[in-house]
């Protein structure tokens, strides 16, 4: 088997994997939610609705990328559930942000070092009670 074949093979066999298609569209999600947080930063709008304002399209954006690509579920009767997890992280987001604030932590840093745990945090908490009847991994 060639080394291309081996690597198809190999990436398709981890894209089946639920956790490894989160990860891949959890990043395209990153760049879009840091995206509009950052733009909202340097357009010079406080940090906390900077964040509220990347949460939102955020959500918007997120719900469909993990349900149709991570969960393959197009229905929105998990829209509530899903959108409540967002403000639960937003929450913990803002105050984390405070907490970088008050120390004079630059806010972009800030926002980039609060990625990867809320990324874990979401994944956790979508998997558990927006699409516990759907987890397999």
């Amino acid at each position: 088997m060639s080394g291309v074949n081996r690597f198809r093979d190999l990436s398709t066999n981890l894209l089946k994997r639920r956790f490894i298609r989160f990860l891949l569209v959890g990043a395209l999600n990153t760049v879009f939610g840091y995206s509009v947080y950052a733009l909202l930063i340097f357009m010079h709008v406080h940090y906390a609705l900077a964040a509220l304002g990347g949460q939102i399209l955020g959500v918007l954006f997120n719900f469909k990328t993990i349900g149709l690509l991570v969960f393959d579920r197009r229905g929105n009767r998990r829209f509530l559930r899903f959108v409540s997890v967002y403000i639960l992280t937003y929450l913990l987001t803002a105050l984390l942000l405070k907490l970088f604030h008050a120390f004079n932590v630059n806010l972009y840093l800030a926002g980039a070092l609060l990625l990867l745990p809320m990324a874990v945090l979401s994944y956790f908490l979508n998997r558990k009670f927006v699409f516990a009847d759907d987890s397999r991994t």
